[in-house]
């Protein structure tokens, strides 16, 4: 039987668990898929030599895995972030799918109207974001605990200016994910129009605060199932080869 696994800190909420079960049932397929949580980087070589058949990565890794790896696509070389991982005739190679599975999530839900961005967070799933909607013709700025770019702003500078501007807005920071709904992006919401296209990656809840609020003041919704139904389904295509 054919294992299968996702890397990460803490997986007891993740989807792809669940998700692959499920898939290899209804397909018939033999093989299993684990939950393989971390604490720290140095755990990950022993990981990586345990027979597994394919990898997902999450959070925090998707970065910090990249020297543990013999190559990577070119995604996932422009992109800087890792969330799949094949073996492939003795090599450890690292692919981003998060870009793939963003790109076909949101592509029914832009407009015209989305020429600028904001994107919350700038961690590993960040990386696969701006790669996409850069690749569309779209502006992106960041909004970061700790701005260390041109490009980036605190949370603290967020205006109404800002949100006028960008009508695309990107949550990719786990604010508000279960079991911690209660927690939410303080944003102006009130500036917020039917114009706007507001995604979360969470998926758990379905709606979280940030898109509740959102979808209160007009705006219109995404959150994050679509996106890692078609990044799942991608990792598996690459494994499958």
């Amino acid at each position: 039987m054919k294992k299968f696994g996702l890397i990460g800190k803490t997986l007891k909420h993740s989807f792809s668990k669940n998700y692959f079960k499920a898939f290899f049932e209804k397909e018939k397929i033999s093989a299993e898929y684990v939950n393989v949580e971390i604490e720290k980087l140095g755990q990950i070589p022993a990981v990586l030599a345990n027979d597994f058949s394919g990898l997902n990565v999450t959070i925090p890794y998707k970065i910090e895995i990249i020297p543990f790896l013999d190559a990577l696509s070119d995604d996932a070389k422009n992109i800087g972030a890792v969330n799949v991982i094949s073996f492939e005739n003795g090599k450890i190679v690292g692919y981003n799918t998060d870009a793939y599975g963003f790109h076909q999530s949101i592509k029914p839900f832009l407009s015209n109207k989305h020429e600028r961005a904001i994107i919350f967070g700038t961690g590993g799933a960040s990386k696969a974001i701006e790669y996409v909607l850069k690749n569309l013709g779209i502006d992106v700025i960041f909004i970061s605990q700790n701005p260390s770019a041109e490009n980036q702003f605190s949370y603290q500078e967020i205006n109404d200016n800002m949100l006028n501007a960008c009508k695309l807005l990107v949550n990719c920071t786990p604010v508000g994910m279960y079991p911690k709904n209660e927690e939410c992006i303080e944003i102006p919401f009130g500036c917020l129009t039917k114009e706007h296209l507001v995604v979360d990656l969470i998926y758990n809840p379905k709606k979280t605060l940030f898109l509740q609020n959102a979808e209160d003041n007009g705006a219109m919704i995404l959150n994050g199932e679509s996106m890692l139904k078609h990044q799942a389904m991608k990792a598996w295509e690459i494994w499958s080869k």
